[in-house]
């Protein structure tokens, strides 16, 4: 899904709306005045913009998430005394013509406003400061009376087009945040805005490291509609198998899972199956899923906060792996498994991929792949094991896959692991199809086993440990669906 860059104003001549600081235009919907039939007759207008039922808009109860946004913005407050601070939620970003991209807020806005998947494009977080704080203040294109040709003639916010919009007093409700039209928001030259001004784009970011009790409710939601997700694929594997694509199909079928039970899919799915599972990022899912292969299946849900699971599994596509693929895969969950038993408040970051390091290193040294000892493998100036493994290990995940990756290095790569963290352990081999220092038998294989953790005041627990994870546990996870002829919708 794809975010728009935000910027202090956004221009949108193609949608003949009015913007901050311009003024309405006539001008056709971008790419659609040379095949317009919208009667423009003054009789016409009149017309369909009567005899309309009156609106009833009944104001929510604040949603669970205000009382947290409202939170986030005091420690924003705090931190930026005296200045202006504005966080825009993004644009629609084109895709072609007059096609977008599906629309989805800036993570740092839908943080701060507790607005997720219902967000308004072009919406605007303003942070006025006062003598005690800041007044904090959403801005947005609230609907058009229906006198107006915006709601009928305009396929890009109208009504008509997309549906019913919020007003301006439901949104204020609903978030418990004062509300204004974007036409009352300036922008000034000394606004701090995320992305245009560092030292804020660090601070949001970095405000995401802990996460808060709504928060992590939130990620636990998004692993259990993953799992079921996962559970969806593995149901369908035999029509997979059958079709040239199949990998497509694993993208749709996990895709189907993400709308019903979320809002779309964190991130771009990765369906690797045979040989493309050695691709790290392989998302052109466009190969065969075929027994006797395993396949590599990186995905997770986005709920409608916004927040993403990010779950890999390995997987038999006939329900059985090979000795030298159990083999792989114990390795890699070997890793995986010593990296999360040291995982507690007070370690070091970088220690969890480092100790997934000292197995991946074990491994492929006892498998001969190695010109020295795995001890050897492991000093800085080698890491010769790496050439299996070139990812890390650990990634903070929440609004973002990758969630907090303006933080400072020595807050994150290099920081200190506190309670309320979430973050994979991911580790991996991958034995490229053409790759001579590996025995024969090993090439085309990957294995990625890819969990998300949260750190708790003494420790850990894997939010997504309910996914089968041993080979074992695989296998019976397999032949359980198949024998039960699955279905969870």
């Amino acid at each position: 899904m794809q975010t728009a860059r935000n910027t202090p104003t956004t221009t949108s001549t193609s949608t003949g709306v009015a913007r901050a600081g311009e003024e309405t235009t006539s001008e056709e919907p971008r790419g659609t005045s040379n095949r317009s039939t919208t009667p423009a007759s003054t009789q016409f207008q009149e017309f369909i913009g009567s005899q309309w039922a009156d609106r009833v808009d009944e104001l929510p109860a604040p949603r669970e998430q205000a009382r947290y946004a409202a939170e986030r913005r005091a420690r924003i407050s705090a931190a930026f005394p005296g200045k202006r601070v504005v966080i825009n939620a993004g644009a629609l970003k084109q895709r072609s013509n007059d096609t977008d991209y599906p629309y989805r807020a800036h993570s740092a806005f839908s943080h701060l406003t507790g607005w997720g998947s219902d967000s308004e494009p072009d919406a605007v977080l303003v942070l006025d400061p006062t003598d005690n704080g800041h007044d904090a203040t959403l801005y947005f294109r609230e609907r058009a009376d229906r006198t107006s040709n915006e709601f009928y003639a305009n396929p890009a916010i109208g009504e008509f087009w997309i549906g019913a919009r919020p007003s301006l007093a439901q949104v204020a409700a609903d978030l418990d945040l004062a509300t204004d039209h974007i036409d009352r928001f300036e922008a000034t030259d000394a606004d701090l805005m995320v992305e245009q001004d560092d030292e804020l784009t660090t601070f949001v970011s970095e405000l995401r490291l802990v996460k808060d009790e709504f928060e992590i409710a939130q990620l636990r939601l998004a692993v259990d509609a993953t799992a079921r997700g996962f559970d969806d694929v593995i149901a369908d594997l035999p029509r997979i198998s059958a079709h040239e694509r199949g990998e497509r199909a694993v993208e749709g079928v996990f895709y189907t899972r993400a709308r019903l039970d979320g809002n779309a899919v964190g991130y771009d799915t990765i369906a690797a199956s045979g040989a493309h599972a050695c691709i790290l990022h392989w998302t052109r899912n466009d190969g065969p899923v075929t027994p006797g292969d395993l396949i590599l299946l990186d995905a997770g849900v986005e709920v409608d906060s916004l927040y993403t699971a990010d779950i890999t599994r390995t997987l038999p596509v006939n329900g059985r792996f090979t000795p030298v693929q159990r083999a792989v895969y114990e390795a890699v969950r070997e890793a995986a498994d010593a990296a999360l038993a040291i995982v507690r408040p007070g370690i070091i970051f970088h220690d969890v991929h480092a100790e997934a390091m000292k197995v991946i290193a074990k491994h492929t040294a006892q498998w001969g792949m190695l010109p020295v000892s795995a001890e050897e493998s492991l000093e800085a100036s080698n890491q010769f094991h790496r050439r299996y493994m070139v990812h890390g290990t650990s990634h903070h995940l929440g609004l973002d896959v990758h969630d907090c990756a303006a933080a400072r290095r020595d807050m994150y790569h290099d920081g200190e692991v506190k309670a309320g963290m979430v973050f994979t352990i991911e580790p991996g081999l991958y034995f490229q199809p053409d790759d001579l220092t590996v025995p024969e038998e090993f090439r085309g294989i990957g294995v990625r086993i890819e969990d998300d953790i949260l750190v708790t005041d003494d420790g850990a627990v894997n939010l997504s440990a309910g996914i089968p994870r041993t080979a074992d546990e695989v296998e019976a996870w397999i032949a359980r669906l198949h024998r039960a002829g699955y279905s969870s919708v």
